[in-house]
C-alpha cells in the first residue's frame, strides 16, 4: 500500500458505492421490480385472476423473492466475515461476490415479457442480489481503516452520496436511451438504443446487462486503489468460523450497547429495505405509473439521497450518528403512514376528484424524503457500527452487522406479502414497515451514542 495515498484509497473505496448502486436503484426499486410486477400481474390475470387479486399475487411473489434472498444473506453473512478475519483475506471473497453480482444482473436480460419464466428471473435476480450484499459486508469492514472514528461518519456519508449520484447517472441513461414507454419510445421520444426491439421490451430488459457492465467498469478504481496487507497464511475453516461467530454472539450479553444497536438496526434497516423493495411496485400497482415515470421519480429520489447523505455525514460529524438515526426514523415513519393512507381516489379517507394529480405529487414528495432520509439512515448506521467495531476483527463485527441487517430481512417482505394477501390490497400491504420502524426506534434507547470501543 506504500504507493497508494490515503486519499486515493478512500476514493477507491467510494467507487464500490458508485459501481454497485445501480443494482439497488435500477433493479430493486425503479426499473426491474415494477417491470417484473407488471409482467407478473398480467400473467396472473391471464391465469384467470381478477385485476386486484392478480396485482396482489404479483406483490406476494416479489415478497417471496426478497424473503428467500434475505434469509440466505442473513444466515451466511457472519460466517463469511469470520472466515475472512481468520485468514486475513478479504479481496478474494469480494472478487467472488462481484462475479455473482455480474452474472445475476446479466441474466435479467432473458426475462419473458409474457411471464413464462418468472421463477427463473427471480433466481437470477437473487444470485446478483446475494453477491451485492455479501460484497458490501467486506467493503463495510474496510471503513474503520480509512479514518478515525470521528472521520468515518463523514467518509461513510460521502460514500453513500457518491453512490447515489452514480445511481442517478445510470438511471438517466436508461430512461433517456433504453426504457420504452407504451408508445415504444424512450422518455425523450427516441427508439431504444442499439436497435433494441421495443415490442419485446428489450429496452427495459437491457437494464440487466447495463447494470452488470456498469459494475465491471467502475469497480476498476476500487481494485486499483484499495489494497490490504497480505493474508496470514491461515485458511478460514468453516468450523472455526462457526465457533468464532457463536462466541461473538455469546459475548453480546456483555456488550449491551452493541446488542441493543444490532437489534434496533435489524428492525429499522429491514423496514427501509422493505420501502426500497416495494416503492416501485407500489407506484406501478397502486398509482398505475408507467416505468418511465417511476424512473423520473427514482431520479428525484436518488438526487435527494445523494445530497441528504452528504449533509447527513456533516450532521453525523457534529451531532453523532445516534441523533441522526433517530431523526431519520421519525421522518420515515411519517412518510410510510402517508403512503399507506392514500391511493388514486382518496387520502386518509378524504375523497379526491376523479383524475386528481394530488396522489402523484404527494408520492413524489414521499420519494424525496425516502431517498434523502434513507440515505442518511444507511450512512449513519454504518458510522454507528464503527463505534462498536473491534479493531482486530472488523469483518467479523460487520458480519454481525450484516446478520442483524439480514437476520430478519425476510420479515418485511414476508409481512408485506401476508398483509397483501390478507387485505387483497397492494397499498395496505405496505403497512407493516411502520411497526418495524417503531420497534427500531424504541430499541435505540439503550444504545451508547459513543459506542463501546472508546
Amino acid at each position: 500500500m506504500a504507493g497508494i495515498s490515503a486519499r486515493k484509497r478512500i476514493w477507491g473505496w467510494y467507487f464500490f458505492d458508485w459501481a454497485s448502486q445501480p443494482y439497488h436503484t435500477l433493479l430493486i426499486t425503479f426499473i426491474f421490480s415494477p417491470f417484473f410486477a407488471a409482467v407478473a400481474a398480467d400473467y396472473f390475470m391471464g391465469q384467470g385472476l381478477e385485476t386486484e387479486a392478480a396485482k396482489a399475487q404479483a406483490q406476494v411473489v416479489w415478497s417471496q423473492c426478497l424473503t428467500i434472498t434475505g434469509l440466505i444473506i442473513g444466515i451466511g453473512a457472519p460466517f463469511l466475515g469470520a472466515m475472512a478475519d481468520i485468514s486475513g483475506r478479504r479481496m478474494a471473497w469480494i472478487t467472488l461476490f462481484c462475479v455473482m453480482y455480474v452474472v445475476g444482473a446479466w441474466g435479467l436480460w432473458y426475462m419473458d415479457p409474457a411471464g413464462g419464466n418468472l421463477w427463473w428471473m427471480i433466481a437470477s435476480f437473487g444470485i446478483g442480489f446475494i453477491g451485492a450484499e455479501y460484497a458490501l459486508i467486506f467493503i463495510n469492514a474496510q471503513l474503520p481503516s480509512l479514518g478515525t472514528k470521528e472521520e468515518v461518519g463523514r467518509i461513510s456519508g460521502s460514500g453513500f452520496a457518491f453512490g447515489y449520484l452514480g445511481g442517478v447517472v445510470a438511471l438517466f441513461i436508461m430512461l433517456l436511451l433504453f426504457v420504452e414507454q407504451t408508445n415504444g419510445k424512450t422518455l425523450i421520444g427516441l427508439d431504444p438504443a442499439l436497435g433494441l426491439d421495443a415490442e419485446t421490451r428489450e429496452g427495459t430488459r437491457s437494464v440487466g446487462p447495463f447494470t452488470a457492465l456498469w459494475f465491471v467498469v467502475f469497480m476498476i478504481p476500487y481494485f486499483l486503489w484499495v489494497r490490504e496487507p497480505p493474508g496470514n497464511g491461515r485458511r478460514g475453516r468453516f468450523a472455526e468460523a462457526v465457533k468464532l461467530v457463536v462466541q461473538s454472539v455469546r459475548n453480546l450479553r456483555h456488550r449491551g450497547s452493541l446488542a441493543s444497536y444490532l437489534a434496533s438496526s435489524m428492525f429499522y434497516r429491514d423496514a427501509l429495505n422493505g420501502l426500497y423493495g416495494f416503492g416501485g411496485v407500489y407506484a406501478r400497482l397502486v398509482l398505475g405509473w408507467e416505468i418511465t415515470l417511476i424512473g423520473v421519480f427514482g431520479i428525484i429520489a436518488a438526487i435527494s439521497a445523494a445530497l441528504f447523505s452528504w449533509v447527513g455525514g456533516l450532521a453525523d460529524l457534529k451531532y453523532g450518528p445516534k441523533r441522526v438515526i433517530i431523526g431519520s426514523i421519525l421522518v420515515l415513519i411519517l412518510v410510510c403512514t402517508t403512503i399507506v393512507g392514500m391511493d388514486r381516489t382518496q387520502i386518509f379517507g378524504i375523497a379526491l376528484a376523479e383524475g386528481s394529480k394530488l396522489p402523484d405529487g404527494l408520492f413524489f414528495v414521499c420519494g424525496v424524503l425516502i431517498g434523502g432520509f434513507g440515505g442518511i439512515l444507511q450512512a449513519s448506521s454504518r458510522s454507528m457500527m464503527v463505534r462498536h467495531t473491534a479493531p482486530n476483527a472488523p469483518t467479523e463485527s460487520f458480519g454481525l452487522y450484516g446478520l442483524s441487517g439480514r437476520a430478519t430481512a425476510f420479515l418485511a417482505p414476508a409481512l408485506i406479502g401476508a398483509a397483501t394477501a390478507a387485505t387483497g390490497s397492494a397499498r395496505l400491504g405496505v403497512s407493516p414497515v411502520v411497526g418495524l420502524f417503531i420497534l427500531g426506534l424504541i430499541l435505540l434507547k439503550w444504545v451508547n451514542p459513543r459506542g463501546d470501543q472508546s
